[in-house]
């Protein structure tokens, strides 16, 4: 009989399994149990081996009490679970259903270790330092916006927001509203949301960077950017000008029907508000020296967010007309919403992908794609108006274009969920002062120290991680550096010593 695993766990939205009950390495699951109670819960089945063939255990109701003592003895708080023993195939399993918990972090004590996990994917990882700021929050039951900030309220000015509230809402903003609305706290200091909106917001890491990109790629050898902003201060005013910037370096094309005329927008606004607000509202402002980033090209619109999916999951492997929405600064999203900005109702991916179903029509018309991992969140738009000879750049990056085709519409995709890859094709890259100077500091902290973080590399360059992450990538697409190992154990490996030489002779 084949294991039908989803029939075994019920409603958990994850699981792990193990093939038995490692009494000497209490750790290889109790990670999971950490992992479910600090994030939405999950399942553990005990008697199933690693290609789900049904195993079994020889004595189940031992193992579901040495399950029970373990999780008293090694997990900190102890979390709610519940055990229960299974028939399948007239072998007995045991399933470990463990419940999503309110006082995190859940932290496994042995090995004189004490370790918090999280599910990252289908893995549960050990918590990095943002992540365990973030469970002991929600251990707290606040969020980053609630909490009060390094800044004074009575040097803040706030005419952006009083007059957006004018103008959507047709009346003026009272003073009395900045506790209604968590601008301070019952105390009167300021929170991190009135940090955010103020007009000359101190947080440095919520600035929005814009750029329109000569041709299909940032690295196509062409180099020279179209047009680029920097925006900083009130978050709302962000979204003002950073749709603005969108808008300004779009074009609409449009054709006379009968009794109206038909326009087509490079992208539809709508979904490009939704983006940009989400890209805001969502990310994580705990990850200093990071900020969002919208890349305009010729063919499409990226848009990148700190921060990945608030329980841990990769959007990848989700239908976006269903995931459901989670939100990691509810009072931003509680501002933008008050004002019109976003709506409070739905996903904001299901959004986006509405405002492109109504192009669905038009054989040039590709679904938005999301991606994410344990910190990052990437949104691509596909320009409705890109054929291929509307390129500001030559036809060299053209003709040989993506590896992979944009996602169309399809009923298969709108009934399963559909994981989306970007490749593509490698392009020489234009040595620019930055990119000298950047690779030069790089050689030099490799070489110092193998097993540099990419975040360490930032704060030693002055950078942001982003900026950072984009020239390793360059340096790696020439194989001049490799990373050996995984992410927390590997270290870089300088491939070409002579490259290293190169930069000090130019």
């Amino acid at each position: 009989m084949e294991l039908d695993i989803k029939s075994l766990i019920g409603e958990a939205t994850a699981y792990d399994k193990k093939q038995m009950l490692e009494i000497k390495r209490p750790k290889s699951w109790l990670k999971s149990v950490s992992a479910f109670a600090n994030g939405e819960g999950g399942t553990l089945i005990f008697g199933i081996s690693d290609d789900d063939e049904i195993v079994g255990l020889a004595d189940a109701e031992s193992d579901a009490e040495g399950i029970s003592e373990e999780i008293k003895a090694k997990l900190d708080p102890v979390p709610a679970v519940n055990l229960e023993l299974k028939e399948a195939d007239n072998k007995t399993l045991v399933l470990l259903h463990v419940y999503p918990g309110l006082e995190t972090p859940y932290y496994y004590i042995g090995d004189k270790q004490r370790l918090a996990f999280v599910r990252v994917g289908n893995e549960s990882v050990t918590a990095d330092r943002i992540q365990l700021k973030s469970l002991v929050l929600k251990g707290s039951g606040r969020t980053y916006d609630s909490l009060p900030s390094s800044y004074r309220f009575e040097d803040m000015a706030f005419s952006k927001l009083r007059s957006v509230h004018y103008k959507r809402l047709q009346h003026s903003f009272e003073d009395n509203e900045f506790v209604s609305w968590g601008i301070i706290d019952e105390n009167g200091n300021l929170t991190n949301a009135g940090a955010l909106l103020a007009d000359e917001s101190p947080v440095r890491q919520s600035r929005i960077f814009c750029t329109r990109w000569n041709g299909l790629d940032m690295t196509s050898g062409l180099g020279e950017a179209i047009d680029d902003v920097e925006l900083e201060g009130c978050v709302i005013g962000q979204l003002q000008d950073a749709v603005s910037f969108v808008r300004n370096n779009s074009r609409k094309k449009w054709w006379k029907e009968s009794d109206y005329r038909e326009e087509l927008p490079d992208y539809p606004e709508r979904a490009v508000t939704e983006a940009i607000a989400n890209a805001i509202i969502h990310r994580d402002y705990m990850q200093m020296g990071s900020e969002i980033h919208i890349d305009m090209y010729d063919d499409r619109l990226e848009i990148y967010s700190p921060g990945g999916m608030l329980d841990g999951k990769f959007i990848q492997q989700l239908n976006p007309f269903t995931v459901p929405s989670k939100r990691r600064n509810p009072l931003l999203a509680d501002f933008f919403n008050r004002l019109g900005l976003m709506e409070r109702r739905g996903s904001g991916m299901k959004k986006i992908m509405d405002a492109y179903k109504q192009y669905q029509h038009l054989a040039k018309c590709h679904i938005p794609e999301f991606t994410s991992d344990a910190s990052e969140f990437h949104v691509t738009l596909w320009n409705l108006n890109y054929d291929g000879n509307n390129t500001t750049a030559d036809n060299t990056s053209q003709k040989k274009g993506r590896v992979k085709e944009p996602v169309e519409f399809t009923k298969e995709f709108i009934k399963e969920p559909v994981e989306f890859t970007k490749e593509f094709i490698k392009e020489p890259v234009e040595f620019t002062k930055e990119f000298i100077k950047a690779s030069r500091q790089i050689y030099k902290l490799i070489s110092t120290n193998p097993k540099v973080s990419t975040v360490q590399m930032a704060v030693s360059m002055g950078l942001s991680t982003r900026q950072v992450q984009k020239y390793i990538k360059r340096l790696q697409d020439l194989h001049k550096i490799a990373r050996v190992g995984g992410r927390k154990t590997g270290e870089w490996k300088i491939i070409d010593e002579e490259y290293e030489g190169f930069f000090d002779r130019i």
